[in-house]
């Protein structure tokens, strides 16, 4: 077992926090909690048990994958904490995948090869972190914090099929009213199609620096400022 390709896969980008654990590739196991700020509480029990159903120990992995964002700065900063620890300990590799482009893979093959796809994840008020891809998961416009609104994506829809979907394509669907927008709404990232990508990656030795990695904010953090009234 030991010489196998085994990658333990986190996700903690969205409010679903979910594991996953490949071997060579292919999907052995996986988990997802749909439950709001579960990710310090249940992260650990939820890798616990991926081992324990799969017969995978910890050392046993090759290496560990994390989502790495943009997303919630929280559930990115769990996340990454946890897999950065993982590798420390076990003296593993850490790949990071970027979370809209796992996405992608989450539904590109249920659709024509003409189709284009546009992951997003609700940031504040009308804005959302957001790529568009092929349907062979080509980046066609990098990952980018967009503000929608009526004129949005005009060029690309013009021309294709467009598919937005993620937590953040709910606000912008009366935004985006065109015959090419489809939308499906409420999906999430998950940890299966971040293994995936990492399997790819894992083959070309491309892994993060486990001193300096950071998650992938795309923005800085602004806090609410709190004035002393007293």
């Amino acid at each position: 077992m030991s010489t196998q390709e085994i990658i333990l896969s986190i996700e903690t980008a969205t409010p679903v926090c979910s594991v996953a654990l490949h071997i060579q590739g292919n999907l052995v196991a996986s988990y997802e909690l749909h439950t709001e700020r579960s990710h310090s509480d249940q992260l650990t029990s939820l890798i616990e048990q991926i081992c324990k159903q799969s017969g995978i120990s910890l050392p046993q992995i090759s290496a560990v994958a994390i989502s790495k964002g943009p997303g919630s700065y929280t559930g990115l900063r769990i996340g990454v904490a946890t897999a950065k620890g993982l590798c420390f300990s076990l003296n593993k590799p850490l790949i990071a995948i970027n979370t809209l482009e796992a996405m992608v893979w989450q539904i590109n093959t249920f659709f024509d090869k003409n189709t284009l796809f546009c992951p997003m994840i609700d940031a504040r008020r009308m804005e959302v972190y957001c790529l568009v891809a092929d349907s062979k998961g080509g980046i066609l416009e990098t990952t980018q914090a967009k503000i929608i609104d009526n004129q949005s994506f005009e060029n690309i829809l013009s021309q294709n099929k467009v598919v937005f979907f993620g937590n953040g394509a709910t606000k912008c669907k009366t935004a985006i009213q065109h015959e090419n927008a489809i939308f499906i709404e409420d999906l999430y990232p998950i940890a299966r199609t971040v293994g995936l990508l990492a399997s790819k990656q894992y083959t070309q030795k491309a892994f993060e620096d486990l001193i300096y990695f950071e998650p992938f904010y795309l923005k800085d953090f602004v806090g609410k400022k709190v004035t002393n009234l007293l």
